[in-house]
């Protein structure tokens, strides 16, 4: 078995997360957890075109008339 063959083996096994790496991880969801409660919910547009976002799908209907934009 060669020098790099080992090696690649040897990083194969999965190293346990340092305390450090862990407590950092459970500090990021904390705060993941904390925006998505005090974010308030978008809100509706009112008296909106209707169907689908031309920006996601790429083309603009008004009037009977479609456009890509």
């Amino acid at each position: 078995m060669t020098e790099a063959e080992k090696s690649r083996d040897a990083s194969a096994t999965p190293r346990p997360s340092p305390p450090e790496a862990l407590r950092a991880l459970a500090e990021a969801e904390e705060r993941r957890a904390r925006a998505a409660r005090e974010t308030p919910p978008a809100a509706r547009e009112l008296g909106g075109r209707g169907g689908l976002d031309p920006a996601r799908y790429g083309d603009w209907e008004s009037k009977g008339i479609a456009s890509d934009f």
